[in-house]
């Protein structure tokens, strides 16, 4: 029942080329590496058997390899985090349970998130792979709003049906709501949380696929396996008063430097 976490790092981003070696600042004033704190997150998570990092540039496995992290180095031909996640567990031999893809661009990722991914996945035969939804309240949607009115990608939509089966993903937020809602309120609105858990026989197929017109349009790798017919669970957490971003855009260092000190983040 062995779980392994790969963090894919890759330097060479279009919208944001060297982001995994950005460093934020913690609430005690202490800069870190994103790579390193997404690395430090998954650490804390409970009943994991291994964690490394998956890259293909030499600056990331450097640093990596220097705050005690291990590093399976991957090919750049990879077109994204799964497809990079699927050759590390192939590389890594091993016969693991679940395979986590946590993105190293998700350092807030609360480690009961992952958790609760786990589970679900286990109690659900059916789901080939599970992904966490966050239900968004007021202020998170308004945040979205705001970065879609100002042509910035702010986060992800997940939109899903009955048992919680992913039906889209989008980074259009969605689905539409003309409601006006308080800063607390809850709305329909879920926020796609980066993470993905996989059964190891589904993540080796994916690559094997090719990139449809969804994943083109929405550059969002998850929808290839929409696109192929797969089974996607989308397991609803709790923030449990935590707060959660991704570091997508460079504008969005000072937001996540802001949410770290709020909740007193080293």
């Amino acid at each position: 029942m062995s779980v392994l976490i790969v963090i894919p790092a890759r330097y060479a981003s279009s919208r944001y080329p060297g982001k995994p070696l950005v460093e934020l600042t913690g609430a005690t004033g202490v800069a870190k590496t994103l790579i390193q704190r997404s690395w430090e997150a998954a650490m804390t998570v409970t009943g994991v058997e291994r964690v490394v990092v998956a890259t293909d540039d030499a600056r990331i496995r450097d640093a990596a390899e220097a705050f005690g992290a291990e590093v399976v180095m991957t090919s750049e031909s990879c077109r994204n985090g799964t497809e990079r996640c699927a050759e590390a567990a192939a590389k890594l031999g091993d016969a693991y349970e679940i395979v986590v893809n946590l993105q190293g661009d998700a350092p807030l990722t609360p480690a009961w998130f992952i958790e609760d991914l786990v589970a679900g996945l286990r109690a659900n035969a059916w789901a080939e792979l599970a992904t966490p939804v966050l239900r968004c309240e007021g202020e998170m949607l308004a945040s979205l709003r705001e970065d879609r009115h100002h042509g910035r990608v702010g986060g992800t939509a997940a939109v899903f049906g009955a048992g919680n089966r992913g039906l889209y993903f989008s980074k259009e937020v969605i689905p539409y709501t003309a409601g006006s809602y308080l800063p607390h309120d809850p709305t329909p609105v879920f926020h796609h949380v980066g993470v993905y858990a996989y059964r190891p026989d589904i993540l080796a197929q994916y690559p094997e696929w090719h990139v449809g017109p969804l994943e083109e349009l929405e550059g969002l790798e998850q929808l290839r396996f929409l696109e192929n017919g797969r089974a996607v669970l989308c397991v609803e957490v709790e923030a449990r008063g935590r707060q959660f971003w991704e570091l997508n855009n460079p504008s969005d260092v000072p937001r996540l430097q802001a949410m770290m000190a709020e909740m007193k983040l080293p």
